[in-house]
């Protein structure tokens, strides 16, 4: 018997969904392992290895936009309203990369993944002072319990958790500047790369003739690893863009703590100390998100009426 017309519409649609819940698992996967690879290049500087990073992004990118066909996104970007916002968060995606870098090879993977649990609800927090938004019980309640966790954490190891923050802060900031720019995700990573090539090409060069870079200097195998910087800077990215366009919003908001998670645990595999005042302050931050999620499960599903 052949198909009704809703039932052909219904297989495309669950195709796509499934299509975008593996891309996004994936890419989430990727991130959440990233101190996987950065453990196994730490004894190069955080700087070289930013540099790397975004010296050999560029040609990644500029392989999946062939493949992907979005060179017309590159040209229509490029005016001077869209590339000074993208010369805004080209500098604090930078910075975040350089701090997480550093937070991973300094044995701070706990405190990085703190950084990226925050990060949603330092989000909220920005909307009341950049945008004026009005919270809800439940945000004010999240980023209260989020704010009495980091309190404990501070007072019972005695410092403040500041690469956690400068962490959440960094890409909270760059998110809010990406959010004024029409640009997909990868065309914006290319011209955002673009942008700081210079600077981190004139850095590479300065230390090849002081201290010396690592690469091509200690053998083809960290070449390759350096290499190895811009596919999973790139690949990520790609697979995100292609399940955001899929999948609702709540469905993205659960698996963005697949990053955060995976760095958290592999914190513990790499015995980074974890006291009662870490269990107390994650704690409270992963009911606070339980929180959030709730209630944005709550409107989505009252809007669905």
């Amino acid at each position: 018997m052949a198909n009704s017309p809703g039932q052909q519409q219904t297989k495309p649609d669950q195709d796509a969904v499934r299509l975008g819940f593996i891309a996004a698992f994936t890419a989430y996967t990727i991130w959440g392992a990233f101190p996987l690879y950065l453990k196994q290049i730490d004894h190069v500087s955080a700087l070289e290895i930013v540099c790397q990073r975004i010296l050999w992004a560029i040609p990644f990118c500029a392989l999946i936009l062939t493949l992907r066909r979005q060179w017309p996104d590159v040209r229509a970007s490029l005016n001077w309203k869209t590339l000074r916002y993208l010369l805004l968060s080209a500098t604090f995606i930078s910075v975040n990369w350089y701090f997480y870098t550093w937070a991973v090879s300094a044995d701070r993977v706990l405190e990085a993944s703190l950084g990226y649990y925050i990060n949603p609800l330092m989000f909220v927090a920005a909307g009341v002072l950049v945008l004026n938004e009005k919270l809800s019980r439940v945000q004010w309640i999240a980023i209260v319990m989020a704010t009495i966790g980091v309190a404990i954490l501070t007072f019972g190891i005695g410092v403040f958790p500041w690469v956690s923050f400068l962490l959440a802060a960094s890409f909270t900031t760059y998110g809010f500047v990406r959010k004024h720019v029409v640009i997909g995700a990868v065309p914006g990573l290319f011209i955002e790369t673009l942008i700081v090539a210079p600077i981190a090409a004139i850095i590479l060069i300065q230390m090849a003739q002081t201290t010396g870079t690592a690469f091509g200097s200690q053998g083809m195998g960290l070449n390759l690893l350096l290499i190895l910087a811009g596919p999973v800077t790139v690949v990520p990215l790609t697979l995100f863009a292609i399940g955001a366009r899929r999948l609702q919003l709540s469905t993205i908001g659960f698996l963005q703590y697949i990053g955060p998670t995976g760095q958290f645990l592999l914190g513990l595999y790499y015995g980074e100390a974890f006291t009662i005042y870490h269990g107390v302050c994650f704690g409270l931050i992963w009911a606070g998100l339980a929180l959030l999620s709730a209630d944005a499960l709550r409107q989505q599903a009252g809007k669905k009426r």
